[in-house]
């Protein structure tokens, strides 16, 4: 328990025996080393052009999202115009409704002095040729 271990006496490890340390074998020669700068010039253009990757693709979602935003505000729109369209049509075809009545069409041919002619005075002529 760490309670007990914290106030139990302490012991001291023995001394580690020191080590012999190995030479290093000699390497080949090598051709004289220049300076390299470009590993570190790659490292940075790597990261230059990944930001970049990733900012276009940001730039690309960002402008994916604001059309698509225009598309749903232009529905909405559309979607206005067509309700009122409707209540309008809904309003027209009621006065229509409303004018072409037969009794409002029976009571404007009665002030103009027609009458109903009688259902036994009506005859009906056939103009069809009889030869056939």
């Amino acid at each position: 328990m760490a309670a007990v271990d914290w106030f139990a006496s302490a012991t001291v490890a023995e001394p580690l025996r020191p080590t012999r340390r190995r030479r290093p074998q000699p390497r080949p020669a090598a051709a004289p080393r220049s300076r390299r700068r470009r590993p570190a010039q790659r490292r940075i253009r790597g990261h230059i052009i990944w930001m970049t990757a990733f900012a276009l693709l940001l730039v690309g979602v960002v402008a994916v999202n604001v059309a698509v935003l225009r598309t749903n505000v232009a529905v909405h729109r559309l979607d206005d115009q067509r309700a009122k369209l409707e209540a309008r049509n809904e309003v027209l075809a009621s006065k229509l409704s409303a004018l072409s009545s037969a009794p409002r069409i029976a009571a404007a041919a009665h002030k103009l002095g027609l009458v109903e002619a009688p259902a036994a005075g009506t005859s009906y002529l056939d103009l069809a040729p009889r030869g056939r």
